[in-house]
């Protein structure tokens, strides 16, 4: 009897989601993106809410709508409406809140 293949959230994503560079700080959990900023949805697995889907690191958004702890993301090229926690974003803009 083989093992049968991991079909999760998480599946085959080892290196993908592995934390690059600096730890995160506080600023980074509570800073919020400005409405209508293009942002880059950046995974990083120490923070386990408002985590995306793993096919959608990488792409690039615009903030549709700001709520309590998550911000809705509008990705290009399709009509995916994420909900994701600030942590998993990069402003490109340069904008924030």
């Amino acid at each position: 009897m083989s093992n049968k293949e991991a079909k999760g959230k998480r599946a085959k994503t080892r290196s993908k989601l592995k934390r690059k560079g600096s730890k995160l700080t506080v600023n980074d959990l509570l800073n919020k993106p400005a409405l209508n900023s293009r942002v880059l949805i950046s995974i990083d697995s120490s923070v386990h809410a408002g985590l995306p889907a793993s096919r959608y690191h990488g792409m690039i958004g615009i903030v549709d709508a700001i709520h309590k702890t998550c911000v809705d993301v509008q990705v290009q090229g399709s009509s995916k409406r994420l909900s994701v926690h600030p942590a998993h974003l990069r402003v490109l803009d340069g904008e924030s809140k």
